[in-house]
């Protein structure tokens, strides 16, 4: 599957403001660096559309090499005159600095695997162990592969029998991977290597022989970053061969937007091959029968009609969990012989299902969003009946209860806003949890509260936004606030410890998270509800919670700043040129800022399934109504901006973030500057080292103390 991926922005302190940085004029582009701009027009359905800067499109040409640069020039001088930006960074890193676990997965009897961060190693190093409680030893460290620290581990995928690894890195960001095999006795790379995968997994095969993998044909250009990703392929790599041997499991030649994704159920017989088209929630699903001689793969869902994932198999009679006649979705079960026959095992509940384990004696572990905090109940497997709900120790996010259906004991990470990750161990037959591992830092107790509001919209539709701060805040309206959001690709927004966030906090700041419309908090409904002729309604409520937040006294139009990345880059951007008036600051992330060329790079077109495509008439109006590129006005004071993206990021191309912010420097009608800070060695932020991650949470949180005025509390960073 594909999806925009979700960014964990951070948040960082403040010191008090100075009078003493670089100032930019009430008339700011004689500031700024030339950005040209060129004559280009299309015509779509007869309106003619303006793109002057088209040509920051392409990244590598020297033009545009050399924008870059004097925009990171104007950028760092800028940050750098903030004299409260190294005590932001010195208490940052302090924070930064402690161990991290992640909750240890079973591979097979004997073999348990965990990641491990000792602070601020650039990348989280992977152990394991015979038991979850030993030392364990290193079997990967991915900072060995890079001096920078930025080739990062994508995946990995172990062999039934734990002897083999198949594991993918990611270099400067990117969404293409390589895939490698280790011997995991010997810790050596094998001599297998798998070139121009994206958007996979690995899938072994039980008898450990190989593995499959989707990928692309190699482009034409192998540095052209931006071109489009068509005709995703299925293989099998059978170990010890070249990458030309594999052999092509299936393809469509006919249908250039299908993906696929693929899983072995747990006996070993059964492929299952999902096909998806682009982020759509809806899937196909093929299978081909392993032990059949030469077993043809076969449609089994092929109506596209909803989600349909396989958790478990007996037999040719599997179970399901799915969103079919079921918006937030249930678990249903069929016979493969007897297609379309289904019978439900867990109702459809008011809660939105997000995830089904199946463990030993029978045992279905399902995890739901209630107002967008986790809610976990065990059922029993045969007729779902429910039997215990997990005792969580809070409001906040549980992840993990992975394993197999032999396993009696699984694990699992809780983590909330005033909550870092905790590691609990939960024994399968009597129901308990018990802390495992807790991390080596933690919030002091009543220091900082969370609480959730409900803020109603536009269209009287309630939305529930998470509010942190230190405890005791006076609602003066005077707080310095950021307000967070994403918005789309079902994708939700729940809680989680966050050491930007934190640092925030102790500047006295206001951390407030809306779950908007588009996201899943919900289900399908509140998903449907916030795309394609529906987008409008995301930025009505992230705005009418910035509206909230000011009436209700945590802050002021000239203390608040909101942020977001990817789509909720596009989010900041849509509002900042909807409502400039509402906010003092905005920190749009590697967004998606052109509404009418998205589709052109790389992954874009999938997103067609959110925002609709502008070849569409009646879509194009609504993409063209809020495109934050295309409506960006002369003359308009715009809140003071800083627009973060990296040179090749190949998810969300750079130019996006380009053409918006020369646009934004050009029309900018009040004092307020409109800068953008591009990474060179970065892309969209998956796998980004820790360093960097520090960089530009003091640089993002350094600019908000100067343009919200705010004032550091003593002593901070000390």
């Amino acid at each position: 599957m594909t999806h925009l991926l979700l960014l964990a922005l951070a948040c960082a302190p403040k010191t008090t403001p100075s009078t003493e940085v670089l100032a930019m004029p009430a008339a700011p582009t004689s500031m700024y660096p030339a950005s040209p701009a060129g004559e280009v027009v299309d015509d779509y359905h007869g309106t003619q559309v303006a793109d002057p800067y088209r040509w920051l499109e392409d990244s590598d040409a020297a033009p545009v090499r050399t924008w870059i640069e004097a925009q990171n020039t104007l950028t760092n001088a800028y940050l750098g005159q903030i004299p409260e930006r190294e005590a932001i960074r010195t208490r940052m890193t302090e924070l930064w600095n402690y161990e991290r676990y992640s909750a240890p997965s079973r591979v097979t009897e004997g073999v348990y695997v965990w990641s491990y961060n000792d602070g601020l190693m650039s990348q989280s190093v992977m152990y394991i162990a015979e038991s979850p409680s030993d030392a364990g030893r290193v079997l990967l460290d991915p900072n060995t592969l890079s001096e920078d620290g930025t080739v990062a581990l994508g995946g990995s995928w172990f062999s039934d029998d734990g002897t083999k690894l198949a594991y993918s890195v990611s270099d400067g960001g990117s969404d293409w991977r390589k895939i490698y095999v280790m011997d995991v006795a010997t810790g050596e790379t094998e001599a297998d290597v798998l070139d121009w995968v994206k958007f996979s997994g690995a899938t072994w095969k039980k008898d450990g022989s190989g593995f499959f993998y989707a990928r692309y044909d190699a482009p034409e250009d192998p540095n052209d970053f931006e071109a489009k990703n068509e005709f995703q392929k299925l293989y099998f790599h059978k170990l010890g061969t070249p990458q030309s041997e594999d052999t092509l499991i299936y393809e469509r030649q006919d249908q250039p937007t299908w993906g696929f994704g693929s899983s072995i159920t747990e006996d070993g017989r059964y492929l299952l091959i999902y096909n998806s088209e682009g982020t759509e929630r809806k899937n196909r699903l093929f299978y081909k029968d392993l032990q059949a001689k030469n077993g043809q793969v076969t449609p089994l869902l092929t109506d596209f009609d909803a989600q349909y994932y396989v958790i478990a198999n007996d037999g040719p009679v599997w179970t399901f969990e799915t969103d079919k006649d079921a918006p937030n979705s249930r678990v249903m079960r069929m016979d493969i012989r007897k297609p379309g026959e289904w019978t439900e095992v867990v109702p459809e509940q008011e809660n939105v299902l997000r995830s089904v384990s199946v463990l030993a004696n029978n045992k279905l572990v399902l995890t739901y969003l209630k107002d967008a905090h986790s809610v976990v109940q065990v059922h029993d497997f045969k007729n779902g009946e429910m039997l215990s709900e997990v005792a969580l120790p809070g409001i906040g996010s549980a992840s993990g209860f992975g394993g197999r259906r032999t396993d009696t004991e699984t694990f699992y990470s809780f983590t909330g806003y005033t909550v870092p990750g905790t590691t609990y161990r939960f024994d399968v037959n009597s129901g308990e949890s018990e802390v495992f591992r807790e991390p080596a830092i933690a919030m002091p107790e009543g220091e900082f509260v969370t609480e959730q509001i409900f803020i109603t919209s536009k269209d009287g539709t309630k939305v529930p936004v998470f509010v942190t701060h230190k405890a005791g805040l006076e609602m003066d309206g005077t707080n310095p606030t950021i307000l967070y959001g994403y918005g789309g690709f079902n994708i939700s927004l729940t809680p989680y410890y966050s050491t930007t966030a934190r640092v925030w906090m102790e500047m006295g700041g206001v951390y407030a998270v809306a779950n908007l419309r588009g996201g899943g908090e919900y289900g399908k409904e509140w998903h449907d509800a916030g795309r394609l002729a529906n987008k409008q309604n995301v930025f009505d409520d992230f705005i009418s919670s910035a509206e909230h937040l000011i009436e209700a006294g945590y802050t002021s139009p000239e203390k608040l700043a909101i942020m977001g990345g990817s789509n909720g880059g596009l989010l900041v951007g849509a509002c900042s040129v909807q409502r400039p008036d509402l906010f003092g600051a905005a920190l749009p992330a590697v967004g998606v800022m052109d509404m009418l060329r998205f589709n052109q790079f790389t992954i874009g077109w999938a997103w067609e399934s959110d925002y609709g495509s502008p070849q569409d008439p009646d879509i194009f109006k609504v993409l063209y109504g809020y495109s934050p590129y295309h409506n960006v006005e002369e003359g308009v004071e715009y809140p003071s901006t800083m627009v973060t993206t990296g040179d090749h990021d190949d998810r969300v191309v750079p130019g996006h973030s380009f053409k918006y912010a020369a646009a934004m420097q050009q029309a900018q009608g009040g004092p307020d500057p409109i800068l953008i800070r591009i990474e060179t060695r970065g892309g969209h932020g998956a796998g980004k080292p820790t360093q960097m991650r520090i960089d530009e949470a003091t640089d993002k949180w350094a600019f908000l103390v100067k343009e919200l005025n705010v004032s550091m509390p003593e002593g901070f960073g000390e």
